[in-house]
């Protein structure tokens, strides 16, 4: 009698399937994009009755060409291409998240689309790219360190030991390589910055190759209890179900067990009057919907004295808890995808990119700066309170906000009701 595999045996199982699949994907798109190459020359190059190409069917089929949406990416697929790694920064204050099928615009994925066929490096459409995303950050989230890959158009010959790979760059050679970072961040919005480049194999995935995510979130210190939140932290480190810890997702996901591989909080060094800035870092090989908002929001319930570290072991048993409290998740504006780690990438960068990257940045810093400066001279410019306006802004300040204690809470449907909902629904 076969032996029934662990959850964690079949993940892996599935990971190395989905591996295959992507490198015989590739080998397949390949193929079918030669395909296509050839049948586009033909129909743009016509010969005429005399042997040579006539100008008027070339002109005819070029206007055509020209009309169709993505032009250019189906046109170029004679090119050589390579499969590469794009370390992407963004800031997401303006962006519906960050993928694209989120049916709303601006997204940070839709941007970069836009920026390759700008840049005629998309051969292809989209899907016959094989794009992949390592994290999919919601509406307002930021990162100076997500990862996407897909077949790039390249300058580099073809090698011999391509094994099939028609029309695809598969050693890692990068020198006469198009400068990839320069190119795309000449044309990319500024708060959208290509950080780094690299050769990635064919069978590689920004997703499933990942071995590990790392989040930081950046709050003020204020009056909070950093000793008992980082009490409470702690406690999340390890492998747990985190189902009352996320926005809980029934169709899709059935697994609610992640791994966090480390918690911290520090302080950084910006301060504003005689409040500091610091910052948690949590790092995991992979996160739930909204699962690092949600346990940054129960943390600050820890750091404000309204709930105590313990509630972390409580929220984790979910045996004992059945059905997740109802709470308000933390901002999405202070959260950062800060990197995301695989085994043999390593992202490079010319120094003329590095340069203009670095001069970008610094740039973006001082106006941001600027805009703060503006900011607080208005607060020094504001009309004086009187005395009596005073005390009642003082008092009003200490009022202390009403807290109904998280397992007094109505709660939401547990999994199982949720499944036998949609089941209900089908």
């Amino acid at each position: 009698m076969a032996t029934q595999l662990s959850d964690a045996e079949l993940i892996t199982s599935l990971q190395a399937r989905v591996k295959e699949l992507e490198a015989e994907n590739a080998k397949l798109l390949s193929q079918l994009a030669d395909c296509r190459s050839h049948e586009m020359e033909k129909k743009v190059y016509v010969p005429d009755e005399r042997g040579g190409k006539s100008k008027k069917g070339n002109r005819k089929s070029e206007e055509k060409i020209e009309k169709m949406p993505g032009y250019n990416t189906r046109f170029m697929s004679h090119h050589s291409r390579r499969y590469v790694a794009l370390k992407v920064m963004y800031f997401g204050k303006r962006f519906y998240g960050f993928a694209s099928e989120a049916q709303m615009e601006p997204t940070v994925e839709s941007e970069l689309f836009k920026a390759f066929e700008k840049t005629r490096l998309l051969v292809g459409d989209k899907k016959e790219s094989q794009y992949s995303r390592c994290g999919r950050t919601d509406k307002g989230v930021s990162s100076v360190g997500q990862v996407i890959a897909l077949f790039l158009r390249s300058n580099l010959k073809i090698s011999e030991t391509n094994n099939g790979n028609s029309g695809v760059v598969l050693d890692e050679q990068h020198e006469g390589e198009i400068d990839y970072v320069r190119v795309l961040n000449r044309v990319l919005p500024n708060d959208i910055r290509i950080m780094g480049w690299c050769p990635a194999p064919v069978d590689f995935h920004a997703r499933f190759s990942c071995l590990s995510r790392e989040y930081k979130y950046f709050f003020w210190k204020e009056n909070l209890n950093i000793q008992a939140m980082e009490s409470a932290g702690n406690k999340l480190v390890g492998e747990h179900d985190f189902r009352n810890f996320c926005k809980m997702d029934a169709a899709n996901v059935h697994n609610y067990r992640r791994r966090i591989k480390l918690f911290e909080i520090s302080p950084t060094d910006v301060r504003y009057n005689d409040n500091q800035l610091w910052v948690i870092k949590i790092r995991g090989s992979a996160f739930l919907w909204h699962q690092v908002r949600c346990m940054v929001v129960v943390l600050f319930m820890v750091g404000k004295g309204l709930e105590s570290p313990n509630v972390i072991d409580i929220l984790l048993d979910t045996a004992r808890i059945l059905r997740k409290p109802q709470y308000t998740m933390a901002s999405e504006v202070p959260l950062v995808l800060q990197s995301c780690e695989f085994d043999n990438i390593k992202f490079m960068c010319s120094s003329e990119a590095g340069e203009a990257l670095h001069v970008h940045l610094v740039n973006e810093c001082q106006i941001y700066q600027l805009q703060a400066a503006i900011f607080h001279e208005a607060l020094l410019n504001c009309v004086p309170l009187s005395n009596d306006q005073s005390l009642l802004h003082f008092q009003g300040s200490k009022k202390k906000v009403s807290h109904v204690p998280l397992m007094s809470r109505p709660t939401e449907p547990s999994y199982e009701e949720r499944r036998a909902k949609l089941n209900t629904v089908a």
